[in-house]
């Protein structure tokens, strides 16, 4: 089998032990196979959008011999049923698909499941989705591929909506603890400090300013305590 790259590997590292996943927007469906496998998972679905990349993973199901893997042609969440799963992958994406999948399912709500959420972009936007609809976000590992940093975050549903200064949704529960999550911590600075920078002169904008100078003020303290 291809190498697994280092945010599938990782994601593959958080799945819980002896648990049915369902890989949403499964692509090549390396992720599935590499779980069953590696008996890293009692079942899969590998679930996409579009018909082509569903092709390809059964392709490679048969090539590598892996059972226990179902294809679904499905929106997000859509056509997969709660009974099946334990385990949800929804990786690759920006924070506002993820989001949208999540909320537009009405079974995703249920704290016996667990929630493993790899943003593309807008990481800010998932966690603040997330907080605010009662999901708890107990892990995020930052890792760096492609030269690009990604956050794999472990979720799980509390029915406990909290809200956070306006700075966590940036960083979540990242610390600079290690080169990883340093660089992406200070990756996020530097961005909030150029668009706080590009409004600080418009007065219409004050607000949105004020926002981000929050944003920067929070990250700081992190980076300094």
């Amino acid at each position: 089998m291809k190498e697994l790259s280092v945010r599938l590997k990782t994601i593959a590292s958080l799945v819980p032990n002896d648990t049915r996943v369902c890989d949403i927007g499964t692509d090549h469906g390396y992720l599935p196979i590499y779980l069953r496998l590696n008996n890293l998972a009692k079942s899969v679905i590998a679930a996409d959008l579009n018909q082509k990349p569903l092709i390809t993973a059964q392709k490679n199901i048969e090539k590598l011999n892996a059972d226990g893997i179902t294809l679904r042609l499905c929106d997000g969440l859509s056509g997969i049923d709660r009974q099946e799963v334990d385990t949800i992958i929804i990786a690759g994406m920006g924070g506002n698909v993820i989001s949208g999948i999540i909320e537009r399912c009405h079974w995703a709500k249920d704290n016996a499941l667990t929630f493993i959420l790899q943003p593309t972009t807008s990481g800010e936007v998932l966690r603040e989705f997330l907080c605010n609809n009662g999901f708890e976000i107990i892990s995020e590992t930052v890792i760096f591929e492609n030269n690009k940093l990604y956050s794999v975050m472990v979720v799980k549903f509390t029915n406990q909506a909290q809200s956070f200064q306006n700075g966590f949704y940036y960083i979540g529960k990242i610390t600079p603890n290690t080169e990883n999550g340093l660089s992406y911590i200070k990756k996020q600075q530097k961005r909030l400090l150029a668009e706080a920078k590009a409004l600080e002169s418009i007065p219409e904008r004050k607000a949105e300013f004020l926002k981000l100078s929050s944003a920067c003020d929070y990250i700081f303290k992190i980076l300094t305590e």
